[in-house]
């Protein structure tokens, strides 16, 4: 009896030290964690996205018989992951591209990998390999048509709040080897050698209007001892200007002028501009009209000497504009024959760009659009008039699902004298030019 007792007695004690542990736990629990409002969100998360493009050309191509034709399919890829908590986001993006069946062109980088810090009251701090995209992506963009996405090895410092957003951005760029001394700098991510950036956007709160200012001071390495690696001299070149955004109900007009200045690579002094305006309506949910133009400035005394003769033309000064790390692809004509392409001699005549266009949505997946641009030289061309020719673009885009979109485009162009003298090529002058695209993205 006096053994059963102390055995009952000894579970008793067990039972409720063990239950007073529990209690003692689940107080410090209660008092170490706090609020739900109050806990620590961290997230991660993967994306992905594939770009698959398969293009026909005819024609146009710089030294080429315009019946040469060419057909290729090209990628590209990119898999991002992404960890967030309160005030601190990174990102790493890993990307590769290439032409199908080809080992000379596949390419593979980090497109980007940053980290970004932010305050409560919108101040913040981006700093590593990022894209810079800005207004219209004009003069800084990310230029996703290509298939190597365009980034910057950069410190960007800013604001944002109260309909103000200012963003400093700094970078200075340096060959591996020269690291123990020097600042030779020869190309690399990016061809300038330092970037300094200011970009100011306020929202008008009262009225449907918005504008940009721009200032940036990029930094080339000038002439150099190409077996020494001596640096000699950096050029600075400056471009300055703004874009300006109204949208009053059905319509957008948009405008936009920049000044370049400063001295090129090479020395020379720049004088250039560009200027542009667009206006598109709304029609209704399903149907816009839209046109605009663009000026870019050219060098004076323009000209392309024949196949097999060399040109003796001294300039002292730089007039054409230079578009710097823009999407190009968005303007000018979807051919890229302009600022993308490069011209025969090396300076280029300017170029004028008047363009007409309707966007159709029949229904909810499917959209249409149809543009015209006529083309012409900014300066005089010598023995040759200005006008490069007509083209006529038909695209058309068609969403399989949330995460996938089949498009197809079509150009024509019908280039004059003066654009078969600029790109040097022979024969009759019909461009034309065709593609599929398949793009999946996967993500938030």
């Amino acid at each position: 009896m006096l053994r059963r007792l102390h055995t009952c007695a000894t579970v008793a004690a067990l039972l409720f030290s063990t239950a007073g542990a529990a209690q003692q736990s689940d107080a410090q629990q209660s008092v170490a964690q706090p609020p739900a409002s109050q806990q620590r969100v961290d997230t991660f998360s993967v994306d992905f996205d594939m770009l698959t493009r398969g293009e026909v050309r005819k024609g146009g191509m710089p030294e080429k018989s315009s019946d040469d034709f060419a057909a290729f399919i090209i990628d590209r890829t990119l898999l991002g992951v992404n960890y967030k908590r309160p005030g601190l986001t990174a990102r790493i993006t890993a990307q590769h591209s290439g032409t199908w069946g080809s080992n000379e062109t596949n390419n593979f980088n980090i497109y980007e990998t940053w980290v970004q810090l932010k305050s409560k009251n919108g101040f913040f701090a981006k700093v590593g390999r990022q894209n810079l995209s800005y207004d219209d992506q004009r003069i800084f963009g990310a230029d996703d048509w290509a298939m190597t996405a365009m980034s910057h090895d950069a410190l960007k410092l800013g604001y944002e709040g109260h309909g103000h957003k200012v963003h400093v951005i700094g970078a200075f760029n340096q060959n591996v080897k020269n690291i123990e001394g020097g600042t030779f700098f020869t190309g690399g991510l990016q061809p300038y050698k330092a970037l300094q950036t200011v970009w100011y956007h306020y929202d008008f709160t009262h009225l449907p209007l918005s504008a940009s200012l721009l200032f940036s001071n990029i930094g080339m390495q000038g002439d150099v001892d190409a077996t020494a690696n001596a640096d000699t001299c950096t050029y600075q070149q400056q471009i300055m200007g703004t874009y300006i955004t109204c949208q009053p109900k059905n319509l957008k007009a948009e405008a936009a002028f920049y000044l370049q200045k400063g001295k090129d690579q090479y020395g020379l002094p720049i004088s250039a501009w560009m200027a542009s305006a667009k206006l598109a309506y709304d029609i209704n949910s399903r149907l816009n009209l839209y046109g605009g133009y663009d000026f870019m400035s050219g060098d004076e005394n323009y000209n392309v000497p024949p196949k097999g003769m060399i040109g003796m033309m001294q300039h002292k000064k730089i007039h054409g504009f230079s578009s710097l790390y823009g999407s190009h692809h968005k303007f000018y004509g979807a051919m890229d024959f302009f600022y993308v392409q490069t011209y025969y001699s090396g300076f280029t005549p300017g170029l004028q760009n008047l363009y007409l266009g309707t966007k159709w949505k029949p229904f909810d997946k499917f959209t249409f659009n149809a543009s015209y641009h006529y083309l012409a030289t900014a300066v005089d061309i010598r023995d040759a008039s200005q006008s490069l020719g007509h083209e006529l673009e038909l695209t058309a885009s068609y969403r399989l699902r949330k995460e996938a979109e089949l498009s197809a485009g079509y150009s024509f162009m019908r280039g004059t004298d003066t654009m078969k003298l600029l790109k040097r090529t022979t024969d009759n002058r019909q461009l034309q030019w065709a593609w599929v695209m398949f793009n999946v993205y996967l993500g938030k």
